[in-house]
């Protein structure tokens, strides 16, 4: 019975085994994941999960699980993470000795749909071993009449990690006889030699103790040591004698390698330690030294390299015998190669055209070969030939010559060089061949026009552009190379807006970047063109030309401009007129104002900065619109001043301020003795006080008179107008308005207002009536406005000058005012 279970669980394993193999073919590709060794149980290695597709609790779901196939793991799934981790501490060395490169495979099996995933490890060496030394302890004995330059070997150190936590380098403590010298051998291994510097004194110290150092280049670096102790031996007076003085042998060049050639020998009269001899080359050539190798105890010499006739066929080096007290003898050895045919035939290139124009017709010889080979008989035949997609062939012309050619013309701006392979094979058995390789490049010829990438180019320059800054880079291409693909760059001369391009731009006619050589004022021009033509240095030149559009774009360098109130030259203060009886959004005036800018650098935007009474009035953001916002107050000021900036959207954003005075008031003598008090100096000198006062009793009369005179050309203006009016009222047809541009950038009017202003006079008092007010949607011409009667007073407020200081009225409200008495 357990018989039988063994054998169907034998057979269970090679199904499951066979069914891995199924799905290994199967599978997707490996999934790489490196880690450091010497981790921690439970380390993360990578998102498995991820990798695979899927979220960590399909690992669960699916049935996911390493398959061991008897193997140690070394890693394990966490199903709650999805991740693959560490089942114990993984140790390089001990995986990979002395591996370069150390890679653990892992395989993944999904139960459910019978799927394997395979993944690679690779484990990163660290710096967790130190170079040791073979031998912790080293002997070595010296005769203290050795000559200094004597060398003795001293055991290295092996250091298990790899790279650059390997060993990199040896030290010797500080000493004054000693020094130590490295020799790196082909494999990369380096191997210290203690050299004698001065000579030794028995007497003086017998022994000397030293310490070697090795050192890895790991971060940080391990180091180990080993102790050196030279001890100083008595001479002796016997050196090692040969038996012969020269040895000989020939030998032919195909022997394998570590055949035996002869044995020397040399015998020394001392007896014991002092009469052991040692071998070693002495005078040999470092190919020799490459080839042959000597046994140190048995004197006898084999090859450790292949013999090649042609190379050398004979070798000549000496062979020296010492004793441990350091005497010594020499002998020559002469090594004789006999030929056999084993050499490739060869090529020589007798003359060689590097280069050749593009423009060469075909038949052009590029270079004559020669072809031998240092065999004789059929192995020295040869066989000379090129590839066939090449547009080249071989001629022969005498003897082992041959010719190379053009077949077809060239052209190298498809191919600027060709890498033709000769291949030489000789006719022996089996046939030898070599390969020669020939470059050739292909010399330019002007054949081809410059370039740009584009038809035409356009550019984008903000205006006020520093002088001399660059604006725009045009390049052409050009196939050719050397001074036919040297392009210079200029600019067609032309007449803009009366004066030459070049004095608005100039190109670097190297690098084509083009230069501004003033500042460009959006507000002058908008755009300019130019022509760019770029030419190449070739023979002929040849050269082509490509249209440039430098589009100024505009700055905000232009504060606001303030049109309306144009203050008088005279000295005089403009006002605007309000009536007391002014009801809540009462337009007093307008502010207007235009921007040289464009766009949002010209929209513009009103604001109330200072005002007498700020609850008073507002000013429209858009139109500058100034309105009332409450109806005026005994207790209000008769005069009000407000300050109204005008600011544009710009970035910075400039803007401009206007003062406005408006008076209110429903008679004139309040009117009139309001600005009386106004124009009065602030400050009075006491001694001038009575003279001040006679000039203002005079000032009052002269403008009672005044009053007088006006009444009366009012009411005579009346009457003029209202037999005018009765002719025909198309005489007040609309006046052509002045343009403007508004905060909005499109076109604005200006609008006047009308007023009925009646005055009634009794014994009392005089008094000046504000009716409703009546808009009219009629168009004001600030020129008819400027002509009109001022119904301000002068700057120096005399009221008694007459008629000549009398009321100025706005040129906002300067229209179709009627006076009633």
């Amino acid at each position: 019975m357990t018989t039988l279970h063994r054998q169907q669980a034998s057979r269970g394993r090679i199904l499951f085994c066979c069914l891995l193999v199924l799905l290994w073919d199967n599978g997707t590709g490996q999934i790489h994941y490196s880690v450091p060794e010497e981790m921690e149980k439970g380390s993360f290695v990578g998102h498995i999960a991820k990798d695979m597709g899927l979220e960590p609790r399909e690992l669960s779901e699916r049935g996911a699980r390493i398959v061991s196939r008897g193997k140690k793991q070394h890693f394990a799934l966490n199903g709650r993470s999805g991740s693959l981790v560490t089942t114990d501490r993984i140790d390089r060395e001990e995986l990979c000795p002395g591996a370069p490169k150390c890679l653990l495979n892992v395989e993944i099996l999904l139960q459910d749909k019978v799927k394997i995933y395979g993944i690679e490890v690779e484990v990163i060496d660290i710096n967790d071993n130190a170079p040791r030394f073979q031998e912790d302890e080293v002997d070595i004995e010296v005769s203290e009449h050795e000559a200094p330059g004597r060398k003795f070997p001293l055991p290295n150190a092996w250091d298990l990690d790899v790279g650059t936590n390997g060993l990199q380098s040896y030290q010797l403590s500080p000493n004054s006889h000693f020094s130590l010298h490295v020799q790196s051998k082909a494999d990369g291994a380096k191997y210290p030699e203690l050299v004698l510097e001065r000579a030794l004194d028995r007497e003086e110290e017998p022994v000397h103790h030293l310490i070697v150092t090795a050192s890895d280049g790991g971060n940080p670096a391990h180091s180990g040591t080993s102790r050196v102790r030279v001890t100083v031996l008595d001479a002796n007076d016997n050196a090692p004698v040969f038996t012969q003085s020269v040895y000989s042998v020939s030998i032919p060049e195909n022997v394998p390698v570590g055949t035996w050639l002869l044995s020397v020998n040399a015998t020394d009269p001392d007896e014991g330690v002092n009469g052991e001899v040692t071998y070693s080359f002495w005078n040999i050539h470092s190919k020799a030294k490459q080839v042959f190798e000597l046994d140190s105890h048995l004197g006898s010499i084999s090859t450790i390299g292949h013999l090649n006739y042609e190379e050398s066929g004979f070798y000549e080096m000496e062979v020296q015998a010492k004793d441990n007290a350091g005497f010594f003898a020499r002998a020559n050895v002469l090594v004789t190669v006999v030929d056999v045919n084993d050499n490739a035939p060869e090529v020589t290139i007798a003359s060689l055209t590097n280069s050749i124009l593009e423009s060469s017709p075909a038949g052009t010889v590029i270079a004559l070969l020669n072809a031998h080979d240092q065999d004789s008989g059929e192995n020295g035949q040869v066989m000379c030939s090129i590839p066939n997609n090449l547009p080249f062939k071989l001629e022969k012309s005498y003897g082992n010559y041959y010719s190379l050619v053009t077949s077809m013309a060239l052209d190298r701006e498809q191919v600027s060089m060709y890498n033709i392979t000769v291949t030489v094979t000789d006719l022996g058995t089996p046939p030898l061949s070599t390969d020669t390789h020939i470059t050739v490049h292909v010399a330019d010829v002007n054949d081809n026009t410059p370039t740009f990438s584009q038809t035409s180019y356009s550019a984008y320059i903000p205006e006020n552009n520093p002088k001399g800054s660059s604006l725009y880079l045009v390049t052409a291409n050009d196939p050719d190379i050397e001074e036919n693909a040297q392009i210079t760059y200029t600019i067609a001369d032309d007449i803009f807006q009366g004066a030459p391009l070049s004095s608005y731009v100039s190109i670097n006619s190297e690098t084509g970047v083009l230069y501004a050589l003033l500042s460009f004022d959006y507000e002058k021009f908008r755009d300019l063109q130019l022509r760019v033509t770029a030419t190449d240095s070739g023979e002929p030149p040849l050269n082509c030309s490509v249209s440039l559009t430098l589009f100024i774009l505009d700055q905000n360098d232009n504060a606001p401009k303030v049109l309306y109130p144009i203050f008088p030259t005279d000295g005089s203060s403009g006002v605007e007129l309000a009536p007391r009886s002014a009801e809540p959004g009462y337009l007093v005036t307008k502010i207007v104002a235009v921007d040289g800018d464009s766009g949002q650098n010209a929209w513009l935007f009103y604001s109330l900065l200072k005002a007498t009474d700020p609850g008073l009035f507002s000013v429209g953001l858009h139109n500058g619109e100034i309105r009332t916002i409450r109806s005026f107050l005994d207790k209000d000021a008769l005069k009000q001043n407000l300050v109204v900036a005008v600011t544009d959207k710009g970035e910075p954003p400039l803007s401009a301020t206007v003062s406005v005075t408006v008076v209110v008031a429903d008679s004139i003598p309040e009117i009139l003795s309001d600005l009386s008090i106004m124009e009065t100096p602030e400050a009075n000198d006491n001694s001038n006080l009575t003279l001040y006062l006679i000039i203002s009793v005079a000032s009052v009369s002269c403008l009672f008179f005044a009053f007088i005179i006006t009444l009366l050309g009012l009411r005579l203006h009346r009457w003029w107008r209202s037999h005018l009016l009765g002719v025909g009222s198309d005489k007040f047809v609309a006046v052509p308005a002045s343009q403007f541009v508004d905060s909005y950038g499109v076109q604005a009017f200006l609008q006047s207002y009308s007023h009925e202003v009646s005055l009634t006079t009794d014994s009392q008092k005089s008094q000046l009536v504000f009716p409703q007010p009546n808009y009219a949607d009629t168009l004001l011409s600030l020129r008819s406005c400027e002509k009109n009667t001022p119904l301000l007073f002068s700057g120096d407020s005399e009221f008694s000058k007459g008629n000549q200081n009398v009321i100025q009225v706005s040129p906002f409200l300067c229209h179709f005012t009627t006076m009633r008495c």
